[in-house]
């Protein structure tokens, strides 16, 4: 009797454990932010109860702080993004990101296989920036720009084309401007380069960083026009304010970046330049599942001072978003950080270099490293970016935390209560 109970007690229909729906969280865009954002989620939170999506419309990861590398020339590392998350737990969708619907909580997307809708619980906006031409007459049908990785590629082939003595201009005296005209002069000894400030070249910079900047554009015969605006870019020359044509087989425009347009076309409140406002935690002041990160982002930093577009910014804000939307799901305590600079790094060619140390709200410092123990510290940094976005779980916890929220949208779903794995 007893076998013929526990036979039919077996027989019965087990109740099933209700099982919370995973997370999904959609990341769009796969550049620095993007990439670190999704790794850092991914080492963060149990796959189990998470779905990751990577969107980014090129399959490959792009160091682009070596886009000025690419354009003169330089091989740089094939870093496809698959390869990149494989193992992980982040799907991978090669794919261009047409609509962002804030309100109904989806993204269209466009790629081999057509138009497609994904639908998140969580979205991380990483979209980045690309170059802005201010809207000076010429300079999107004649100049080149070094924002994207085509863009690098077109410039290359460009420059080979040209015969010594060939003028090249660049527009732009920040960061990229500079990088961009010492790595051509250096590569291309026999070209004519010149670059136009707005400012004096090198005006943020301490007095000696200033110093070394301008030996090494001596030493490399590179012409600087300062305090000098171009108002038109033709096919052979720029035309600046004072009306001077300057020679230009080719023009490079570096004078700034702007940010996706994408965000401004949705209810996501935005900024003026079309970056999504958030808070301390990266989170969307208007829609509280949605974090932008990097250039997309409005974001302050120490002192109140909004961070500047760069993959200096772009890093930290990253990993405070990701760390923020683990704490949230896992009823973990949130991180208080405030993302702060030390230095701005800044290559000169492949054998010189300058970092310019900077207080916290990124204003320099009477402190300066220069010459060739520089440029093996810029190196050494770009290298490491590049290796912590091409290894997005190395170092992750043993124990990694469950997911104890239930997820917004379907607010049918029962919570797991689980602990740690």
């Amino acid at each position: 009797m007893q076998t013929q109970k526990q036979t039919q007690t077996l027989a019965q229909p087990q109740a099933q454990p209700q099982t919370q729906a995973r997370h999904r969280i959609v990341v769009l865009g796969g550049g620095y932010a993007g990439a670190g954002a999704a790794g850092r989620l991914a080492k963060r939170l149990h796959r189990d109860d998470v779905r990751i999506t990577l969107v980014n419309a090129d399959p490959d990861f792009v160091e682009r702080v070596r886009n000025h590398q690419l354009a003169t020339g330089q091989t740089l590392e094939h870093r496809p993004l698959s390869e990149m998350f494989a193992g992980t737990g982040v799907e991978v969708k090669p794919a261009r990101v047409t609509a962002v619907d804030a309100d109904g909580k989806t993204v269209t997307v466009t790629g081999a296989e057509g138009e497609e809708e994904l639908t998140y619980d969580t979205l991380v906006y990483a979209l980045g920036s690309g170059w802005n031409d201010h809207g000076v007459p010429g300079t999107a049908e004649h100049a080149h720009e070094l924002a994207s990785r085509s863009g690098a590629l077109r410039l290359r082939a460009r420059l080979a084309e040209l015969d010594a003595g060939r003028p090249v201009v660049v527009v732009g005296g920040g960061l990229t401007g500079v990088e961009a005209a010492t790595e051509i002069a250096e590569s291309h000894p026999d070209l004519d380069v010149c670059l136009v400030a707005r400012a004096g070249l090198g005006d943020w910079l301490s007095p000696k960083g200033r110093r070394h900047l301008r030996k090494v554009f001596g030493r490399l015969g590179i012409t600087v026009h300062e305090h000098t605006a171009v108002t038109t870019v033709e096919a052979d020359r720029v035309t600046t304010d004072d009306g001077t044509a300057i020679p230009a087989a080719v023009t490079v425009w570096t004078a700034g970046f702007a940010v996706h347009p994408l965000a401004r076309a949705t209810t996501l409140q935005v900024t003026d330049r079309g970056q999504i406002v958030v808070d301390e935690t990266m989170r969307s002041v208007s829609h509280p599942d949605v974090y932008a990160v990097g250039d997309a982002a409005h974001a302050l930093g120490a002192g109140g001072k909004p961070l500047r577009m760069s993959c200096a910014s772009g890093v930290p804000t990253a990993w405070q978003a990701a760390d923020a939307i683990a704490a949230r799901l896992t009823g973990r305590k949130l991180p208080k950080l405030t993302p702060r600079y030390f230095n701005q790094c800044i290559s000169l060619g492949r054998k010189e270099g300058l970092i310019q140390y900077v207080t916290a709200d990124d204003r320099a410092r009477n402190a300066a490293l220069t010459g060739r123990p520089a440029a093996l510290y810029k190196e050494l940094v770009c290298k490491l970016a590049a290796w912590g976005a091409a290894n997005p779980t190395l170092g992750a916890p043993t124990r990694v935390r469950r997911v104890t929220q239930p997820s917004p949208s379907r607010p049918g779903s029962p919570a797991t209560t689980q602990a740690a794995a």
